[in-house]
C-alpha cells in the first residue's frame, strides 16, 4: 500500500467542476456561529458534489480568513447563497420543489438510517445553531426531521461532523452518488 499523489487523484479544476452535474442537495445553515464549522461544511459539499449551500442569520459569508482556514479553497467552488432569515431560505426551496428536511431531535424525527431520500426529489437539509439547534420557525415550517442515533451522555455532536454524517449516509444510500 502506498499514499496516492496529487497527480493520481484526478481532481477537477474549480472550472470543470463546476460543470459537473451536481448531486441535488442544499445545505441550510442556521445561524452557524463557528467559521470553523462553515469552512468544514463547504468541504464537505465540495467532496460530495452538493448542488448548493445557503448561509442563513448570523452564518458567517465568504470571503473570510477563518473560513477560508478549514474550507481550504471550497468556497470558490461551492455555490453559496445567503439569505438574512432561515425561513425565508426555508419557503424559498419549498417554494422551488425541495424536499426540506431539518437535522435535528424532535418530538417527530426519525433516525438517520430510516430516512429515505427520494430519488427524484431535490434535499435541503436544514443544520441549527451549535448551542440552540434548527430554530423553533424552521421546525415549525419542515415536515420531516432527522436525528443521528446517539448513545452517549452529551446526545449532541459538532454541527460540521453531524453534516458529514448526514451527508455521507443520503449519499451512500443514493444509486448515483458515489460513482466516480
Amino acid at each position: 500500500m502506498r499514499k496516492l499523489t496529487t497527480s493520481e487523484l484526478n481532481r477537477p479544476s474549480i472550472a470543470d467542476f463546476k460543470t459537473k452535474p451536481k448531486l441535488p442537495i442544499v445545505i441550510v445553515l442556521d445561524n452557524i456561529r463557528s467559521l470553523h464549522n462553515v469552512g468544514s461544511i463547504f468541504r464537505t459539499a465540495d467532496a460530495f458534489n452538493l448542488e448548493a449551500i445557503f448561509l442563513c442569520g448570523i452564518t458567517a459569508t465568504p470571503p473570510h480568513r477563518e473560513i477560508h482556514r478549514t474550507a481550504l479553497g471550497a468556497t470558490e467552488s461551492v455555490t453559496w447563497r445567503y439569505f438574512e432569515q432561515t425561513p425565508e431560505a426555508v419557503n424559498f426551496l419549498m417554494n422551488n420543489g425541495y424536499n426540506v428536511v431539518a437535522v435535528e431531535q424532535t418530538d417527530r424525527s426519525i433516525p438517520l438510517a430510516s430516512f429515505a431520500a427520494q430519488e427524484t426529489t431535490s434535499l435541503a437539509l436544514v443544520f441549527g445553531n451549535e448551542v440552540h439547534g434548527v430554530s423553533e420557525e424552521v421546525i415549525r415550517e419542515v415536515k420531516q426531521a432527522i436525528e443521528i442515533p446517539q448513545f452517549g451522555t452529551k446526545h449532541s455532536l459538532n454541527v460540521a461532523v453531524s453534516a458529514g454524517i448526514v451527508i455521507w449516509e443520503i449519499c451512500r444510500a443514493s444509486k448515483n452518488c458515489c460513482e466516480k
